[in-house]
């Protein structure tokens, strides 16, 4: 599911279209704190989209931890071109593995990235480790109708790729940060995905 082909194309819309309404809305429920010269961890990360927008808002520079091969030659050609090459650290690894060599980081970013790993409170917990100020977050709404078509969606994407989506509730997710000293300052709810961005 996440492979080269999946970046070709997902650089093919950033270049055309800027970011998506979720993505866009993280950026700017980031933005709106203040991130003059921070420093950004994102976690899945993909082509960087969101790591180029931040640097674009003000942000001094990033390190992508992401865990496909399939995305890098995609992401390094969008640095370029966006004249940010050297800004960002990209490495490729499970984050919750390589969490504890990691610099801790003013923003950490993990978009649509909670609803695809199996372990929300490792995976948050981490994130929540290495964040100096903001964490900001986007995945499913906790729905009935959601959670049928995510359980529909989850047949394909085992068959297919050995895949699985969760749908948590939102109290689940934030725990993991609300207990390592972090609190929710803002929250959007659109048709399918929330996101909430939370302060030290």
């Amino acid at each position: 599911m996440f492979s080269a082909g999946q970046a070709r194309r997902d650089a093919r819309r950033f270049r055309r279209r800027g970011l998506d309404e979720t993505a866009r809305r993280l950026v700017d429920g980031i933005s709106d704190r203040g991130i003059d010269d921070a420093t950004v961890l994102e976690v899945g990360g993909g082509v960087g989209g969101i790591q180029i927008e931040l640097l674009r808002s003000g942000a001094a520079g990033a390190t992508c931890v992401e865990l496909s091969h399939g995305y890098e030659e995609e992401a390094q050609g969008l640095l370029a071109e966006a004249g940010f090459e050297g800004r960002v650290d990209r490495r490729v690894g499970d984050f919750v593995d390589e969490a504890p060599g990691l610099e801790a980081a003013d923003v950490v970013v993990l978009h649509r990235v909670v609803c695809c790993y199996p372990d929300e409170e490792a995976l948050v917990g981490a994130a929540a480790d290495r964040t100096r100020r903001l964490l900001a977050m986007s995945f499913p709404r906790d729905r009935l109708w959601i959670r049928a078509a995510i359980r529909c969606a989850n047949v394909v994407f085992r068959l297919i790729w050995g895949f699985e989506m969760y749908v948590r509730p939102v109290a689940t997710v934030v725990a993991p940060a609300e207990a390592r000293g972090l609190s929710l300052v803002r929250e959007h709810q659109g048709a399918f995905w929330r996101f909430i961005v939370l302060e030290r």
